[in-house]
């Protein structure tokens, strides 16, 4: 790793977040002469001028780490193959106390990590080959031998995690995500190609159970903050609420 190649990984990300070099040493109070040095290497950053630019253009925990490495330092993030014990226990407390109502556990891929049992109706006939682990819920709403055939407004609800997926892969310039995007992108709906955003700050989602009605939910993503783990920092709790009292009735029935 070289002093250059640390600059131009954090040029790549200053343009990636559209900002001058004039923005980013404002707001980092950096001087735009150092800025400049940096980023075309004649001169090497310290490991806090590292984090304090990753800070200000927003780089997620695991970039951080490989900006570090860049720079020849050591990673100054926790990183681990999978949250430990502890933590999958204390996020089942929470999936657990969220019944009768469906709550997943997902990665920065929206790969399911852990769910409560409230999540077995909508699971009903979807393909064997899209619930092998590891489950991927965007791929799984929106493939047409998933959930997508009983969503009601599909395009809508297609729109809204294509946009989802698409600004995490802008954060994190992540290839994986990028080809995840792509693949979902190609997928065809029963509802129509056009695209449909939500008209307010809550989407609705609405599955059709295995006797047609129709299951009127609206769901809230929550992301885990935490300042030194990588892990961690990349699950998201996403629970879903009924919208109506008839909806409640049926997963209160379900959950029983």
């Amino acid at each position: 790793m070289t002093t250059t190649e640390v600059g131009g990984l954090l040029r790549a990300w200053r343009q990636r977040r559209r900002l001058s070099q004039l923005e980013l040493s404002s707001r980092a109070e950096v001087s735009g002469r150092h800025l400049s040095f940096v980023e075309t290497g004649r001169s090497r950053p310290s490991p806090d001028m590292i984090l304090r630019l990753a800070e200000h253009l927003d780089v997620p925990l695991r970039e951080r780490d490989a900006l570090l490495l860049a720079g020849g330092y050591a990673p100054r993030f926790a990183s681990s193959a999978a949250p430990d014990g502890a933590v999958l226990a204390s996020f089942r407390a929470l999936l657990d106390a969220h019944m009768p109502y469906p709550a997943v556990l997902l990665d920065r891929y929206w790969d399911l990590v852990d769910a409560n049992p409230g999540v077995a109706p909508f699971l009903a006939g979807c393909a064997a080959h899209l619930l092998e682990p590891p489950v991927n819920v965007v791929r799984l709403s929106l493939h047409p031998e998933g959930l997508a055939p009983r969503i009601v407004g599909a395009a809508a609800w297609r729109a809204q995690l294509l946009q989802q997926v698409a600004a995490r892969a802008d954060r994190t310039a992540d290839p994986r995500l990028f080809a995840l995007l792509e693949e979902c992108r190609g997928y065809a709906i029963a509802d129509g190609d056009a695209p449909a955003p939500p008209s307010g700050p809550v989407l609705e989602l609405v599955v059709r159970a295995d006797d047609g009605a129709p299951l009127r939910l609206f769901t809230v993503a929550s992301e885990v903050l935490t300042p030194n783990d990588v892990t961690v920092d990349e699950l998201h709790l996403e629970t879903f609420l009924p919208a109506d009292d008839e909806t409640r009735r049926r997963l209160a029935e379900a959950g029983t």
